[in-house]
């Protein structure tokens, strides 16, 4: 930033002595006034004087630019100043003028003109000319500070903007946390049932502006099975989490049917398609049998379950099935899958195992290594450990994980 009451002395001492005062040659002097032209340029500033005892103006070449006045029409004496001055800074101007004339040192404030139409904001700094008897006129250094105004006010709406976006942001947070609370399932630990225990984890993004539509289901239902699903729907915030909403409400009223689950998935992507328009989702679907231990289960585009078995962890084969929303007419099949004793299966949305930094193959084989070491009579603590092996929660992504543990004993 430029010291303008610096700049003003420096201005005043060459200026008296590119009148040749000190006896120097032309060529100094010359030299001396190139010098001085380039510095009112950098600076975009320049020098003038009021004499009142003669009424002489002398005007800087700089100055006529900043005014936007042609040199042929002279300078703008001192009383004539104020009508070039915005109206409500006139004030202003006749304030500095007074403690100018009054004071000994130099004085700046700060006031706008109007050049061709558009304002221009100039910093003034004036100090008295002493004569013999007092002060006999004014010098002063004009600058024209219009670019880095207008970079503050910028800078200031911009900050004006953060904050407003930081605060709308902590509020939207604060209704998709209170809005998904309601929505899923009071309990997001453990559920022991006769024949298996089931345990889920919501895991939402590191960043809470990245929460989306992961969604789980695990309940009883009418025929006596149990109701097992996870889901995804695409997207982030409010509009992702409405939609994961309306998915999951509408397969616990459609499993009031008693339909298979790939009947269900076929009625929820014409929901999708018919009705969450721009919108897909993946999702899993199935029934277990706690008399059989049989899981009946299609899915729509989501990651095939892992199963743990004699400590081993594979991943089950996949029935054929699309994302919702993707395709029309496209059949869901379902696969069937008989549960044993000791057996443990998990089924996890994609922000369990996906992240940008990796590969998805790399989260999988995690997983997979993590999945060995749950153990199926703590099944809350060995999600945890799992949650903590495979990295901990997604940054960008929540993610879901429902475990299924059937007990040891014979049933």
């Amino acid at each position: 930033m430029v010291d303008v009451i610096g700049a003003a002395e420096l201005l005043s001492h060459e200026s008296h002595h590119s009148h040749g005062s000190d006896g120097s040659d032309g060529s100094d002097a010359e030299m001396l006034a190139a010098r001085l032209a380039h510095a009112q340029r950098l600076g975009n500033m320049g020098w003038a004087e009021w004499h009142m005892h003669t009424g002489e103006t002398i005007w800087s070449g700089q100055v006529y630019l900043i005014f936007g006045r042609d040199p042929a029409d002279g300078p703008i004496a001192l009383p004539e100043l104020a009508k070039h001055v915005e109206h409500d800074d006139v004030g202003t101007l006749s304030r500095l003028l007074w403690s100018a004339m009054e004071g000994v040192e130099p004085v700046q404030a700060e006031f706008r003109i109007r050049r061709g139409g558009e304002l221009r904001d100039l910093r003034v700094v004036l100090e008295p000319l002493m004569g013999p008897g007092g002060p006999v006129g004014l010098h002063g250094v004009i600058q024209d500070i219009t670019g880095r105004r207008r970079a503050e006010r910028m800078m200031s709406e911009s900050r004006r903007q953060l904050l407003e976006a930081r605060e709308q942001a902590a509020e939207e947070r604060h209704v998709m946390l209170a809005l998904r609370d309601a929505i899923l399932p009071d309990y997001a630990g453990r559920l022991d049932l006769p024949h298996a225990n089931v345990a889920v984890r919501y895991v939402p993004a590191e960043k809470t502006a990245n929460l989306g539509g992961d969604w789980f289901e695990a309940a009883p239902a009418a025929d006596g099975r149990l109701l097992l699903a996870i889901g995804d729907v695409s997207g982030h915030g409010l509009p992702a989490i409405a939609h994961m909403a309306q998915l999951r409400h509408a397969l616990v009223g459609l499993a009031m049917t008693g339909q298979p689950a790939h009947r269900l998935l076929a009625w929820l992507n014409d929901l999708v398609l018919h009705q969450l328009k721009e919108t897909t989702a993946t999702a899993i679907i199935g029934h277990l049998d706690p008399e059989t231990r049989v899981l009946a289960w299609s899915q729509a585009g989501n990651l095939a379950p892992i199963l743990v078995r004699d400590g081993v962890a594979s991943q089950l084969t996949q029935p054929r099935g699309v994302l919702l929303g993707a395709a029309s007419e496209r059949p869901y099949e379902l696969a069937t899958t008989r549960l044993l004793p000791g057996d443990l299966l998990l089924m996890f949305t994609d922000g369990l195992v996906e992240r940008r930094t990796r590969d998805i193959d790399v989260g999988l084989d995690l997983a997979l290594a993590a999945a060995r070491d749950v153990p199926a009579r703590d099944l809350d603590a060995g999600l945890d450990h799992l949650l903590a092996d495979i990295g901990g929660p997604n940054p960008e992504d929540d993610a879901c994980l429902l475990a299924v543990a059937v007990p040891g004993q014979s049933m």
